[in-house]
């Protein structure tokens, strides 16, 4: 990450936090424009500015960094419904459609903004695109029995995928003990087509391509920071 990058991400992050209102149950995306956010909470928190605060994290990193900080947590089973969600992406197009697990949290993530009545995402403008794939792999998380006939199944979908793999050079495991498959679909034309393809197929946990269910897109850049709401055009 970039100076500038960090400096847009926690532009954003900030910006976000007008999203949030006392007494709500808040979601907490995964990767390091979420911890921009997640900071900048329990700040408003000791401040006083907002209270009554409960929230739910989308990965096990995010949440001991919320405990860290002194940030109330609960559960889905206690609290079915998010009020406000606040996450990043690695890419958005106009329609606010996105690619996210980059971070590898993609199940939990999108768990979480499936419960949110508002999903708010963060990002820096490099992060726009017009067309999904331009500029991110899509991940795709497999159980590990059979990951080899999954990634043949993607590829017979267009997709060149390759296995990630962690800093040893050992295959990556979520946290749900599965495996991700990156694949290069190049720019996509068909976003929800395509996430209903990949979906179809016994083995296949969830894919990264979040299909209308982004409400909001906080982006920042060296002008400043907008907003873009669903059913607006990018300007």
């Amino acid at each position: 990450m970039s100076g500038d990058d960090g400096v847009f991400k926690r532009a954003a992050a900030e910006h976000a936090l007008r999203f949030l209102e006392s007494g709500t149950v808040v979601g907490l995306g995964h990767g390091s424009t979420a911890a921009f956010a997640v900071r900048g909470l329990a700040s408003l928190l000791r401040a006083g500015v907002i209270g009554d605060i409960v929230a739910i994290p989308c990965s096990r990193e995010i949440q001991a960094l919320a405990q860290s900080l002194g940030i109330p947590l609960t559960t889905l089973e206690t609290h079915p419904v998010i009020d406000v969600t606040i996450d990043g992406a690695d890419e958005v197009d106009p329609g606010l459609n996105l690619i996210k697990g980059g971070g590898g949290a993609l199940l939990r993530e999108k768990i979480v903004a499936e419960a949110s009545r508002r999903e708010v995402i963060i990002v820096d403008e490099g992060k726009l695109s017009q067309k999904l794939g331009s500029r991110h792999k899509v991940p795709v998380e497999v159980v590990p029995f059979g990951w080899s006939v999954q990634a043949g199944y993607l590829e017979s979908l267009g997709g060149r995928v390759a296995v990630r793999r962690n800093g040893a050079g050992s295959p990556f495991v979520t946290e749900q003990g599965n495996v991700i498959l990156d694949c290069d679909f190049g720019p996509i034309e068909d976003p929800a087509s395509l996430a209903g393809r990949i979906k179809g197929r016994t083995g296949v946990v969830e894919h990264g391509l979040f299909v209308d269910l982004a409400t909001d897109v906080v982006v920042a850049g060296p002008d400043g920071v907008r907003e873009l709401r669903r059913g607006n055009p990018r300007t």
